[in-house]
């Protein structure tokens, strides 16, 4: 069975030692990341819908540069919304900035109603041979 480790970002380590759960873990060649939302320096939620979904691919990105991986390095996307209908014109810009080139990660989006004070979420697994 293969051992599996806690990344993390730099200077995010009290968020998620308060709510006891890693940013991502590593099992061999794949990396499972939480959710990453769009939060301001304090935790709370940037208030600007197209700025809180910016905020939490950037920091998707801090996890994935973490581990030793980049966007590039992602096979299944999962993002979650409040207003599915009404975001998902800002969610695609900013996606398909992350995301320019084919092959396209697979990706699921799921309607939701709570996400602790956030509109959007995002999380993935990535594929990152490890360093020999």
């Amino acid at each position: 069975m293969s051992k599996r480790d806690a990344i993390f970002p730099s200077g995010r380590q009290a968020l998620y030692e308060i709510h006891r759960y890693s940013a991502a873990i590593r099992s061999g060649d794949l990396l499972f990341v939480s959710g990453q939302v769009g939060g301001l320096e304090d935790g709370s939620p940037e208030p600007d819908f197209a700025k809180q979904v910016q905020l939490a691919f950037d920091n998707l990105g801090e996890v994935l540069k973490a581990a030793g991986g980049t966007f590039d390095d992602i096979v299944d996307v999962t993002t979650f919304h409040t207003d599915p209908e009404a975001q998902f014109e800002t969610v695609l810009s900013v996606k398909d900035k992350m995301f320019p080139h084919k092959p396209y990660p697979n990706w699921t989006a799921v309607g939701v109603t709570w996400l602790a004070g956030f509109d959007f979420e995002i999380k993935v697994i990535a594929r990152i041979p490890q360093a020999a």
